[in-house]
């Protein structure tokens, strides 16, 4: 056990972790009482952050003495103590560096005042937010980020399936003959095959696409499969459209940049599987940009989602185009509009709701939290399937990272799972201007 340490939490770790106050083991907790009061303006609101505010103030409630103020209480065993942080002065240096007292700048004079204040122990302000621990580091504060969802390899990301070679003739022989399988233990690597994962058997004479199906104890041919008239264009795409059919695997991680097909590949399966489920459900959470913010765009709350709604029903479109007016495709996907079988919302919707016999498919699964993503696998009923679509390298939420965010993370803790499936895309192909553009720009 290393020395005891003070930290002091910026408001966004708790809007991002409600529970962050139980994750530092032995180590004191510092709350400055101006986060209390930005948590207040957070407290009502359907988005995950106002959840988490109000979920906060109820753990607080749980722990409340007189001693919260004063010596602190007791986190529990093997914790620290928590500690509200009142009053205290705005120092000179603060002051001659930041003359407005903004809540960033009153938490840095707390941060500032503790440190002074606990001279034997070692004081660090926590903040998802990079441009405040910056203005700490210019103070001589120690700051860092909240980094106990955060992963440590991120490898994956950087490729695509995985290739092994010189493989014996007769085995891929075997995948193409019969049943289209072979018992797993008939590959010489076949401990370091995890579940689910897709790869390419090559031999001196053929090659062939593959899929571990853990449940089976085999090794299956994976074919390239049509559905509602999109059709995969590399083996990646081929792998991706083979897990997303299959009903055992409950849950779906596609991983890529822009243009390389996720979210349209997704749709098409859960159109070809339509009646497998009672609905088809499409969510993107909502992240301003710009100057574009949801409040001030005209309308009700269907018209001002509208615009962040739009890429979904873009990926509609496309497969609606590849048939003609009359066919049946078509009408197969009105009906289903109609009878609200095939719902695209924005994801805050889904909150409190159950989701039993679902194709749940949620895009841009990148500007999410870890605790977001739990929420929304939680709802998961009976025979549901849950696909997240994101690019990790275009966060827009301004306090996640390539690190932090809650598809990576999901994707981290749930590899190796029989029920759970990563494909990573790398091949755009939206088009060459597209492709040419996500490489070079």
């Amino acid at each position: 056990m290393g020395t005891k340490k003070n930290f002091v939490l910026d408001t966004n770790v708790i809007l991002h972790d409600y529970k962050c106050i139980h994750k530092f083991e032995e180590n004191d907790i510092y709350i400055p009482i101006v986060v209390l009061e930005e948590l207040d303006h957070f407290k009502k609101g359907n988005e995950q952050i106002n959840f988490n505010a109000r979920e906060f103030a109820r753990e607080l409630d749980l722990i409340a003495d007189n001693k919260l103020f004063a010596k602190g209480a007791d986190l529990g065993p093997g914790k620290g103590k928590l500690i509200i942080l009142t009053g205290g002065d705005y120092p000179e240096v603060i002051a001659k560096s930041f003359v407005d007292k903004t809540p960033d700048h009153r938490i840095l004079a707390a941060t500032y005042t503790l440190r002074d204040l606990k001279k034997s122990s070692k004081t660090i302000l926590v903040s998802k937010d990079i441009n405040l621990r910056m203005k700490a580091l210019s103070l001589g504060l120690d700051a860092e980020d909240y980094i106990n969802d955060k992963v440590t390899d991120i490898n994956v990301f950087s490729k695509n399936h995985e290739v092994y070679e010189n493989i014996a003739p007769e085995i891929i022989d075997k995948l193409y003959h019969g049943h289209g399988s072979i018992p797993v233990e008939e590959l010489e690597f076949h401990a370091d095959i995890e579940p689910q994962s897709c790869f390419i058997l090559k031999s001196t004479r053929s090659s062939v696409l593959a899929r571990y199906i853990p449940d089976e104890g085999i090794v299956k041919r994976v074919e390239k499969e049509r559905c509602f008239g999109i059709e995969p264009r590399n083996a990646e795409q081929t792998f991706a459209m083979n897990v997303l059919l299959d009903e055992n695997v409950k849950l779906v991680a596609i991983t890529g940049k822009s243009g390389t097909g996720k979210t349209l590949l997704a749709l098409a399966a859960a159109l070809q599987k339509n009646e497998s489920y009672k609905q088809i459900l499409m969510a993107r959470p909502i992240v301003a940009l710009g100057n574009k913010d949801l409040g001030f765009l005209p309308g009700d709350e269907k018209q001002k989602i509208g615009p962040y709604m739009q890429p979904l029903f873009d990926n509609l479109n496309v497969i609606k185009h590849n048939f003609s007016y009359q066919g049946k495709e078509i009408r197969t996907i009105e009906e289903l509009q109609r009878n609200n079988q095939l719902v695209i919302e924005a994801l805050a919707y889904i909150r409190g709701r159950s989701l039993s016999e679902t194709f749940f498919i949620v895009d841009e699964a990148q500007n999410l939290t870890p605790h977001e993503i739990k929420t929304i696998i939680t709802r998961a009923g009976e025979g549901t399937k849950i696909v997240f679509t994101g690019d990790v390298e275009q966060i827009d939420s301004p306090y996640l990272d390539m690190l932090s965010n809650g598809l990576v993370y999901t994707i981290d803790r749930m590899r190796g799972q029989n029920i759970f499936a990563h494909i990573n895309l790398l091949k755009g192909e939206r088009s060459q201007l597209s492709e040419l553009a996500s490489n070079l720009l």
